[in-house]
């Protein structure tokens, strides 16, 4: 997938870098101000059980 997109990128090795660049930076932001906080409630980070109830904490 990477080679596709390398090849398909136009110019030189230097103006492909920067395309690149820019094009990482673009998902990384969708990502972070899209994604993410739309997976948020449909992940279970926020079931967390540590009360001690269990008899696992005897101090």
């Amino acid at each position: 997938m990477y080679g596709w997109i390398w090849r398909h990128l136009p110019g030189n090795a230097g103006v492909r870098a920067f395309i690149s660049l820019v094009l990482i930076l673009a998902v990384v932001y969708v990502l972070f101000q899209y994604v993410f906080p739309w997976a948020e409630p449909l992940l279970p980070f926020g079931d967390v059980t540590v009360d001690g109830k269990n008899g696992s904490n005897t101090s």
